[in-house]
């Protein structure tokens, strides 16, 4: 009798198993291939963004250069004025 239950139990589960496995390795799959393709799409955003960074980082090089404000300083009509520089020294 117990024998004949326990039997029973051992069936039940495996055909249990034999439903609910496949189906939730699916579901997992399918969960699995949705976080992929969000990943790759950060990851394409992530080297947009780096891409920008790297265009502004150029551009403020271009910009601090001695030349580009110099032409900036005489197009605003502005002057270099040696009188105004004070030289402090250690003695």
């Amino acid at each position: 009798m117990k024998k004949l239950k326990f039997s029973k139990l051992i069936t039940g589960t495996c055909l249990i198993s034999m439903i609910v496995f496949p189906i939730l390795f699916l579901l997992l799959k399918s969960s699995l291939s949705d976080v992929n393709i969000e990943v790759e799409a950060l990851k394409r955003e992530i080297t947009k963004e780096e891409n920008k960074i790297e265009s502004l980082s150029m551009k403020i090089d271009e910009l601090k250069s001695l030349a580009n404000i110099s032409d900036a300083i005489e197009n605003e009509g502005l002057g270099y004025n040696s009188t105004n520089i004070k030289v402090i020294s250690k003695k």
